[in-house]
């Protein structure tokens, strides 16, 4: 919150209680979150919270380097709180599920940073998304889309 704070400040834009509010359940947000997603849980907290303006200090939050923008394939937009001092990572998703696995691999980071240095590329960036099938739906368990929710993003 102190960053967002901070960010607000450098904009010249107030803090509000509603922006406070949407803030503070994002970064509470274990999940890749889309905006209905976002908006759904902050009106348990604020009811009078607009779509709106949960869109609006969203957009705010990616422009100030505090929220990042992810598209799997389901083609919505989430979104992920960025720390300072996280590390970059990738993401695995299950097709049937939705489940999102988020992992590091520095092998794999070495091995895109030889690839580059091989194509002649210096890399500024990049994303790695996987797509499968999760073991729970290959062994046939049902897992419901809100289970999957509650379980947020898993970390390996």
């Amino acid at each position: 919150m102190q960053r967002f704070e901070q960010a607000l400040r450098e904009r010249g834009l107030k803090s509000t209680a509603q922006r406070d509010d949407i803030a503070k359940v994002f970064f509470a947000t274990e999940e890749h979150c889309s905006v209905e997603q976002l908006y759904t849980a902050v009106r348990r907290v604020n009811p009078r919270v607009g779509y709106a303006t949960v869109y609006r200090t969203l957009k705010l939050l990616k422009e100030c380097g505090l929220a990042a923008e992810r598209h799997f394939d389901d083609g919505q937009a989430r979104y992920e709180p960025t720390e300072e001092d996280a590390q970059h990572h990738d993401h695995i998703i299950c097709e049937r599920c939705g489940k999102v696995v988020e992992f590091n691999s520095e092998e794999l980071e070495r091995q895109q940073e030889r690839i580059a240095r091989f194509l002649g590329f210096v890399v500024s960036h990049h994303r790695m998304e996987l797509y499968g099938i999760c073991s729970d739906c290959r062994e046939g368990r049902r897992v419901s889309a809100k289970a999957v929710r509650s379980r947020g993003v898993q970390r390996v």
